[in-house]
């Protein structure tokens, strides 16, 4: 009864904020993004004969109010029939709780790891409904390439889930770099930001009101491989996003200055001819949206930018994957 799955972290192009309920977790809007290649996560579970479930996450162990991974196991051996514990570490290759979706990697990745070790036999879309409810994010790393996670309608959150509308081999040119500015854990929660924008912002309504507009524009612009039209769109809605966080009470201002910087200087790549756009989840790290044949430049820029750390050049990926090689 043990099992190691790998998943990688996505980014969204037209982003998810604010749920509708918190039990099942369930969005107020869909959403569209990319999984990424380049940030991972890596899970092993093991059920046996054992008090309580332990988990271990980049060597600091979690407790049970940190984060709902005891209760996401619970979900797991109650479907499955067991009444056995789980042990489990994971591992990721980039910041977490830092505005990278880790969340999303480590969600998708823990739960086809514990799926598999309970002997349970899921559908992909079982999986992301599965996984939905432990992160609504996570629920789109279950599949590669380019995922849109369908905000459905009925209250038992059946159609509320992830699928892929583009394989990762369909835009073998398209990149996403992620700039590190800030690998700390952020001072509020992607959790707990939503439910204060939802309760408080006034702008939240008009959010809503242009998601639908947003996510056409991004699907078509991914099938007809529109680098503008995905590019402008998700910048835009990115920084809608960022505008109901802000006029909330009180107010969530994830950015820094070097994330501001950035923006900056990605405004400025186009004014010199380059291809790049921006986009920020909640954290103050950005992503740089362009092409294969601008990376180097765009990449040589963003490093002479003051604050920027490291960077992550991210390509489309593959889904959440079950693998051989254990991490105990």
């Amino acid at each position: 009864m043990k099992a190691t799955a790998t998943a990688n972290a996505n980014i969204a192009l037209v982003k998810y904020w604010g749920k509708r309920s918190s039990d099942p977790i369930l969005p107020q809007n869909g959403s569209i993004s990319m999984t990424c290649d380049g940030m991972t996560t890596k899970t092993t579970v093991e059920f046996s004969e054992r008090p309580e479930h332990t988990v271990m996450i980049n060597d600091e162990e979690f407790k049970k109010d940190e984060k709902d991974i005891h209760g996401h196991i619970d979900r797991v051996c109650k479907l499955a029939g067991i009444k056995q514990h789980a042990r489990i570490i994971s591992e990721s290759n980039f910041p977490v709780a830092a505005g990278l979706a880790s969340s999303a990697s480590g969600f998708s990745a823990l739960t086809v790891a514990a799926c598999s070790a309970a002997g349970l036999k899921l559908s992909p879309k079982e999986l992301s409904i599965l996984t939905r409810q432990g992160s609504g994010s996570a629920c789109r790393s279950i599949f590669g390439g380019f995922v849109e996670w369908h905000r459905g309608n009925r209250e038992d959150g059946s159609d509320s889930y992830a699928e892929e509308i583009a394989a990762k081999e369909h835009w073998p040119d398209f990149r996403m770099i992620a700039t590190i500015v800030e690998a700390k854990k952020k001072p509020v929660s992607s959790r707990g930001g939503m439910a204060q924008t939802v309760a408080t912002c006034p702008y939240y309504k008009d959010w809503l009101a242009t998601v639908d507009e947003d996510l056409k524009a991004v699907r078509d612009g991914i099938k007809a491989r529109d680098f503008e039209k995905v590019g402008s769109t998700a910048e835009f809605n990115a920084l809608k996003m960022h505008a109901t966080m802000i006029t909330t009470k009180p107010s969530i201002i994830y950015w820094i200055p070097a994330t501001m910087e950035i923006i900056h200087a990605v405004r400025q790549m186009r004014e010199d001819g380059l291809q790049a756009y921006f986009t920020m989840d909640a954290g103050p790290n950005v992503k740089v949206l362009c092409q294969e044949k601008d990376i180097s430049e765009i990449t040589d820029r963003l490093k002479d930018l003051d604050g920027v750390t490291n960077t992550i050049l991210c390509k489309p990926g593959a889904g959440a994957k079950i693998v051989n090689d254990h991490l105990f």
